[in-house]
């Protein structure tokens, strides 16, 4: 697909968060048995609990890496907080799916108060199994820069979707 149709250039993944890389390991996320697709609209009363994260691959001896970011913390007018790390699982075996793995940072539900919030899946090919480790932090999490850290290269996939505040009955009272 050419990168200016790619919906993660068009999402702008691919600057914001990521280098432009060649998908070469399939991920399927899914929350609720509904399959998230790049750029689909999720309510945060869709997102409470973890999803489901089905990782490809052939060979159970290779392991992978899950970052959860939003990268429009905690506005996208102002991104201050840019990325917020929602989720980080580590040594996941080819062929299963992300509860196989090490839940290093644990999942936190997006919550978006302002604007409309990207929520980005990145997977990663480890090197090896337990070479990479939890940050000290959620907020300012920089995925490029922790790739850099372990080794871990360019994502072999990644997916997204936005939220936004629920509005809820909350009209105003006189």
């Amino acid at each position: 697909m050419p990168r200016d149709r790619d919906p993660l250039t068009v999402g702008r993944v691919i600057g914001d968060v990521l280098d432009p890389f060649t998908r070469s390991s399939s991920l399927r996320v899914s929350y609720n048995n509904r399959e998230v697709n790049n750029g689909y609209e999720l309510k945060p009363s869709q997102v409470v609990n973890q999803p489901r994260v089905d990782i490809g691959g052939d060979d159970l001896r290779t392991f992978y890496t899950l970052v959860m970011v939003d990268p429009d913390a905690p506005s996208p007018s102002d991104p201050n907080l840019r990325e917020y790390l929602h989720w980080l699982v580590t040594d996941i075996p080819a062929t299963t799916c992300a509860s196989f793995g090490q839940e290093v940072v644990c999942y936190e539900s997006p919550r978006p108060t302002m604007g409309i919030h990207r929520f980005v899946f990145v997977l990663f090919r480890q090197l090896g199994r337990q070479t990479v480790y939890a940050p000290g932090w959620r907020q300012n999490f920089n995925t490029r820069d922790f790739a850099e850290l372990y080794n871990l290269g360019l994502p072999v996939s990644a997916v997204y979707f936005n939220c936004q505040r629920e509005s809820g009955s909350s009209r105003r009272r006189i």
